[in-house]
C-alpha cells in the first residue's frame, strides 16, 4: 500500500500541461498465464511445476497517452493465479490458486500506436482460494471466499512489450508471499507455517477492444 501514493504522486507530475496530442482510451483484453514459483518450503526448495491458466483472465485498461512515445496505464482485472507443488519424496501433488481482483497502475514508452514497453505496480486482492490434493491419483479439493490461508492483498510489479494488433508478453512478480503462514486450523494445526512461495508467471496476452470497437479492426483501418 505505501507505494501507491508516490505512483499517483508521478502519474500527477507527468500529467500537469501535457500538450493537445493527448489521448485518453480504454483498452479490455485478457491473457493466458504460466506460472512457477520460488519455493521453500521449510528448508526444501524443490518441487515447483508450471501451472497453465488460460481461464478466467480478464482485464480493463483506461490508456493516457501524453504523446506518441509515452503513455500510462490503470484500471482494474480479475485474474486466476497460483502454482502447482509435487511434494518432494511423496506421491503427492498440491494445486494452489487464487481468483484476485487487481488494481494497475504503470508507464507505456516507445510508439503508443505500434510497438511499446510497459511496466509498473498492481495490487491483487484474492476472493476465492482454491486447494486441491493428488495422492495416488485420488483427488480432494476444497475453496474458500476470502479465505485467511492467504494474505488480504498482493504486492506485485510487471513489465512487458506490446506488438501491433494488440498482442503482449508479459512477465509479473508477486513480491509478497502466497500463503499466509500464520493461519492456524481449528485443531492448532498450521498447514502453512514455513512455506514461503512467492509466484511469477509470464503471459500472453490479446486486447480485444480500445473503446467499444474490435482493437484489431480498428487498427487495420488505421495502419
Amino acid at each position: 500500500m505505501k507505494y501507491i501514493p508516490i505512483l499517483a504522486f508521478l502519474f500527477l507530475v507527468c500529467s500537469i500541461n501535457v500538450n493537445a496530442q493527448s489521448k485518453l482510451y480504454s483498452t479490455t483484453g485478457g491473457e493466458m498465464i504460466f506460472s512457477f514459483a520460488t519455493l521453500d518450503n521449510n528448508g526444501d526448495a524443490n518441487g515447483n511445476v508450471m501451472r497453465w491458466s488460460p481461464v478466467f483472465n480478464f482485464q480493463v485498461y483506461g490508456n493516457y497517452d501524453v504523446n506518441r512515445s509515452l503513455g500510462f496505464i490503470f484500471g482494474g482485472s480479475i485474474r486466476n493465479v497460483g502454482f502447482i507443488y509435487d511434494v518432494p519424496g511423496t506421491n503427492t501433488k498440491k494445486k494452489f490458486r487464487n481468483y484476485n481482483i487487481g488494481i494497475p497502475i504503470g508507464f507505456k514508452l516507445g510508439n503508443m500506436n505500434r510497438f511499446f514497453l510497459f511496466g509498473g505496480y498492481e495490487i491483487e486482492f484474492p476472493i476465492n482460494y482454491k486447494e486441491k490434493t493428488f495422492i495416488d491419483e485420488q483427488k480432494t479439493k476444497f475453496s474458500v471466499w476470502f479465505s485467511k490461508r492467504v494474505p488480504v492483498y498482493y504486492h506485485t510489479a510487471f513489465v512487458g512489450v506490446q506488438f501491433p494488433y494488440g498482442l503482449t508478453l508479459k512477465f509479473k512478480y508477486y513480491i509478497s508471499e502466497f500463503f499466509n503462514q500464520d493461519y492456524t486450523e481449528n485443531d492448532g494445526n498450521q498447514p502453512y507455517k514455513g512455506f514461503k512461495a512467492n509466484v511469477f508467471y509470464f503471459s500472453i496476452g490479446s486486447s480485444l477492444f480500445k473503446n467499444n470497437k474490435v482493437y484489431v479492426k480498428e487498427y487495420k483501418e488505421k495502419y
